[in-house]
């Protein structure tokens, strides 16, 4: 989980895929954190991607550094203490002019039943759960 942590940290930008319907959703992404041994990102309750993910939390994360992709496959499971959204928000203070962990819109997720794909042109595939 920390090479995926990591990957993502130094990535920066990451694609997260939702469905909606029948269509699929995908747009960037930026924050993610380890909080009690989980990884975990972050959004607001009143973007469609929540609703998106009530419905089905089935996801895929990808990202791409340095010739490598990390494609991330799991569930997200809210995580509705304050504690974890603080924990969130401490990691990405430039995000507090927008979020507060007790403004009722702060919504945090970590990822269960995760299978990390690395892939690259010039090394052989590996992959990694959690």
């Amino acid at each position: 989980m920390k090479r995926v942590y990591d990957f993502l940290k130094e990535a920066q930008t990451y694609y997260l895929a939702t469905v909606e319907g029948d269509q699929p959703r995908v747009r960037p992404f930026g924050t993610v954190n380890i909080f009690e041994n989980k990884l975990y990102i972050q959004t607001g309750k009143v973007k469609p991607i929540s609703k998106q993910i009530a419905v089905n939390p089935k996801v895929e994360i990808c990202a791409f550094k340095d010739g490598t992709w990390l494609r991330l496959a799991g569930t997200l499971v809210e995580d509705d203490r304050v504690e974890a959204r603080k924990s969130m928000l401490d990691d990405y203070p430039q995000l507090r002019s927008m979020y507060d962990e007790n403004d009722n819109n702060t919504q945090v997720f970590y990822i269960k039943d995760a299978t990390a794909t690395f892939s690259s042109f010039t090394a052989p595939q590996e992959t990694v759960t959690f």
